[in-house]
């Protein structure tokens, strides 16, 4: 299975698992500013981001390659830092940095690829949820762009240093049986559209927990947040919580033009974050 979910998945002959392999670039002035972002930061946002794709797929990681293109400014102090919390995030997840490449360029530019596993067959993907699922959404929302807005407290910290929910997801695939699920990246209204167009189904809504101090808007449209939305059959038991980690019933799948959302019985227009959308 190619294009189209969080992450490509590939089957060996005979093997007992598929594997799993996403990819992602983090470009400075993009992603992260030199002056508010420290090393360790950058590195450990390069690797999140992969992670959390793993994670959205139910998936194990397995091991990484990162392609690091640096400009004159950024010396070996900075490289080390950098390593340092690229590395220190792979431990965490069990992941083994295996290789990469290194390069000039006019900005700081990475690229990193993560591997992951599941046993065949078992990947949660976007176009599993049917009419009647129950629609979730794990942590609270806004947090990351009220943070990008304030650049103070906890949700700078949750902008900064995001936590893939690796063990959510696997928790996901192996108990709750989840239909459909993916990582909320570019902001709510953005990635449900995603998974109901590929789903070929609408979703009804109501507003997800919101992150202390944030906006609605910041919470439907924000981004990078890095917590799961997923689908579950609407008889499944959901706890509560999860480790501590807030599991939030936001709406239903129903029946419906493919892709269209609904916010309070109003049409929600996907605004979440889209690098080729015109200024």
């Amino acid at each position: 299975m190619g294009i189209g979910d969080d992450c490509a998945v590939f089957r060996p002959p005979g093997a007992k698992q598929d594997l799993l392999f996403t990819t992602d670039l983090l470009v400075e002035g993009i992603h992260f500013e030199r002056a508010t972002h420290s090393p360790a930061a950058v590195g450990h946002k390069a690797l999140a981001r992969g992670l959390s794709d793993i994670a959205a797929m139910g998936g194990e990681a397995l091991f990484c390659l990162v392609s690091l293109a640096l400009p004159e400014w950024a010396g070996a102090a900075w490289v080390d830092r950098f390593y340092a919390g690229l590395l220190k995030i792979a431990a965490t997840a069990r992941t083994v940095l295996a290789g990469g490449d290194l390069s000039r360029a006019e900005a700081v530019t990475c690229d990193v690829v993560v591997a992951g596993a599941v046993p065949t067959g078992s990947a949660l993907r976007r176009d599993g949820a049917r009419p009647g699922d129950s629609i979730y959404v794990s942590g609270r929302l806004g947090g990351s762009a009220l943070g990008m807005k304030t650049r103070r407290g906890n949700a700078w910290k949750k902008h900064v240093w995001p936590e893939p929910r690796l063990a959510l997801g696997q928790y996901l695939r192996q108990k709750l049986h989840a239909t459909a699920a993916m990582d909320l990246s570019d902001g709510l209204s953005l990635d449900l559209r995603r998974l109901a167009i590929a789903s070929k189904v609408a979703a009804e809504i109501e507003a997800p927990p919101v992150f202390p101090g944030a906006t609605l808007d910041q919470a439907l449209h924000g981004g990078e947040d890095y917590e799961l939305l997923f689908t579950v059959p609407a008889d499944t038991r959901v706890p509560a919580h999860f480790e501590k980690l807030l599991l939030t019933r936001i709406g239903t799948v129903r029946r419906g033009r493919a892709g269209t959302v609904l916010l309070s019985g109003q049409p929600l227009t996907p605004l979440g974050y889209d690098h080729f959308r015109p200024s």
